[in-house]
């Protein structure tokens, strides 16, 4: 594929994009409006849909480097500690999807991308290059920075969940916020006590809460995300501050006192407010003429399936393949591209969205799900239509 393809956005999302398009043979611009490259956040999960695409681009052994392999996925009640249910990890993940399960920090998985995508030589990094105006017409786009103007044949949009571009796509207004809160925080596991360590994924399921922890950066770290019912004051969009620990601690107060244990034991949090929009409805979110969406600026999702970072992967691998087999007609390889993402995208945004709602039952129906989950817990929490992959 002998294109010059410009990308938006210097995320996971939009630098899995350029590795994927240069790894095709495309020269990629990838324009990143802040000043520097980073990534904030604590922690991802990448199933094995997402772990082989990894593997598959040459990245496997950088990815062994800096993540971790859980052994088992543990759901527990928060309230009383009970183990409800399990999901073989390791090894067994491996025999019935041929890749690992993997959680990373999402730091070292940006690092990861953007080590791989520098020494691929193929793709130029334009930092403080944010996007103002973009116009298309049926041979190229172009596209004006506060600096610069550029042109190509087709642009990706990965700019996140408050894209600029997406109104070039699909003109519908602002994320809806959830109302729904998430304290996040990355903790060396030799800074807690031997009894709050972990080797393993753990959701802790309460009433309108729910804590998810597990170990990144070689099994070293842990990362615990407690998300809860809530809302916030100001603009979403810039919402990302330094949460008060006293106030999640009175929030999980009934908890059990493992679980408050180890929320005690931490003394620094982000707090986000989460945005999403509803599932796709169609192809024509993804792509219009020239210009593709892919990732959160396309279809952000809750983050009870642990998928965001992976569909924006899964995009990015379908994008260079469809490119790579219709390189001289863009706008049918980017309908192409949108006709085999979407309904893939759509299911996983509403599986996330109900997944929320049973996280965070009470009263009878969570005493029913805690029974099913006891009854059929294994194959409650695989997801072999997500994990074969599309």
């Amino acid at each position: 594929m002998d294109k010059d393809i410009l990308v938006a956005g210097g995320g996971i999302g939009g630098l899995a994009a350029a590795y994927a398009l240069a790894h095709k043979g495309a020269q990629v611009t990838l324009l990143e409006q802040s000043s520097e490259f980073g990534e904030v956040g604590a922690g991802i999960q990448l199933g094995p849909n997402v772990v082989r695409i990894l593997e598959a681009w040459g990245l496997g052994e950088a990815l062994r480097g800096v993540a971790a392999f859980p052994e088992c996925l543990r759901v527990r009640n928060a309230m009383n500690g009970a183990v409800l249910g399990e999901l073989p990890m390791g090894q067994a993940m491996v025999q019935r999807y041929g890749a690992s399960y993997v959680t990373i920090a999402r730091a070292d998985m940006h690092g990861l991308l953007l080590d791989a995508v520098r020494r691929q030589g193929k793709v130029h990094l334009r930092l403080s290059s944010e996007v103002t105006r973009v116009d298309q017409d049926e041979q190229t786009v172009r596209v004006q920075t506060l600096t610069q103007n550029f042109h190509a044949p087709m642009l990706v949009g990965a700019d996140g969940v408050w894209s600029r571009l997406r109104k070039e796509v699909v003109d519908d207004g602002a994320p809806r916020v959830t109302g729904h809160l998430a304290f996040r925080a990355l903790v060396p596991q030799a800074d807690l006590p031997e009894k709050l360590r972990s080797k393993v994924v753990t959701a802790w399921l309460g009433r309108d809460f729910h804590v998810v922890q597990y170990p990144v950066r070689r099994g070293e770290w842990l990362n615990v995300v407690a998300i809860v019912h809530g809302h916030v004051y100001g603009d979403p969009k810039h919402w990302d501050h330094s949460a008060n620990a006293a106030e999640l601690r009175t929030r999980l107060a009934g908890a059990t006192k493992a679980l408050r244990d180890l929320v005690h034991a931490i003394p620094n949090w982000r707090l986000w407010a989460l945005s999403d929009r509803p599932p796709m409805r169609s192809a024509s979110e993804h792509a219009r003429g020239r210009i593709a969406l892919l990732g959160d600026a396309a279809h952000p999702m809750r983050p009870y399936l642990a998928q965001g970072a992976g569909m924006a992967i899964e995009d990015a691998d379908t994008l260079a393949r469809v490119l790579d087999a219709n390189p001289d007609d863009v706008p049918a390889a980017l309908q192409s591209y949108a006709n085999l993402r979407w309904q893939r995208n759509a299911r996983v945004q509403a599986r996330a969205i109900r997944n929320g709602e049973i996280f965070h039952l009470r009263g009878p129906m969570q005493v029913g799900r805690d029974l099913s989950l006891r009854l059929l817990g294994e194959k409650l929490l695989d997801v072999p239509w997500l994990y074969r992959g599309a």
